[in-house]
């Protein structure tokens, strides 16, 4: 396995400068951010990610407004109380979507987010304290106590509300391969603590660099 310096090296070369090789990397939100996320805003984003799997984003994203005004604006204490009849009525809304699986994905995530809210004061304090250096196992207790959040759901849908996160996306994996530290998509508790390992290492090579630019930078050294 190369050393963040290799990594940060051959950036440099691909965009020629430091400012430009920022440009182009995510910034992810500060814990004080995302603590300030409602939790309505939570489970719309985690709602947009599981529709817009295996769909085009776009299409899922020109609907959305017709999502916000089915689902109370995902206000989980009114979502959690919808019944099966009224998400059967939802099946004929032309306006949305109508994926029964994951139409009842919506309340089941609200049950999900009002409990952790329960435990945690919200559901923000909970992404914003996971510590970055476990955050596969952020991935494993969405999974697990979520719904539809398995395969790439749980660190895409961490990526979109600003939580820092790497992504094992297609280009991330075939660098990893190439770094010979896995050779397919992490899915084991083992290769995923093998992953999480490699990124904490050049987190600290880098003196800090989030982990979901550290992901960026690995996917731009793949077929360029």
């Amino acid at each position: 396995m190369r050393d963040y310096k290799w990594l940060h090296e051959y950036c440099l070369n691909r965009f020629g400068s430091a400012a430009e090789l920022e440009a182009h990397l995510p910034v992810p939100k500060t814990p004080a951010q995302l603590r300030k996320i409602r939790d309505d805003r939570y489970l719309s984003t985690m709602a947009l990610r599981v529709f817009r799997a295996g769909l085009k984003h776009s299409l899922v994203d020109a609907k959305w407004p017709a999502f916000e005004e089915v689902f109370f604006k995902f206000d989980p204490e009114k979502v959690v109380l919808m019944s099966a009849e009224h998400l059967e009525r939802l099946m004929q809304d032309a306006r949305i979507i109508r994926h029964l699986g994951k139409l009842k994905s919506v309340p089941r995530n609200a049950q999900f987010i009002l409990d952790v809210e329960k435990d945690k004061g919200s559901f923000g304090a909970l992404i914003a304290d996971w510590p970055v250096t476990d955050i596969v196992g952020l991935w494993t207790y969405l999974k697990k106590h979520g719904h539809q959040l398995g395969g790439l759901s749980a660190p895409r849908f961490l990526r979109m509300v600003g939580k820092d996160t790497f992504v094992p996306s297609y280009d991330v994996v075939a660098a990893l391969n190439a770094q010979k530290i896995v050779d397919k998509v992490p899915t084991s508790l083992r290769d995923l603590a093998t992953v999480q390992n490699a990124f904490n290492q050049w987190h600290e090579q880098s003196g800090g660099r989030p982990m979901s630019q550290i992901s960026m930078m690995l996917a731009y050294t793949v077929n360029h």
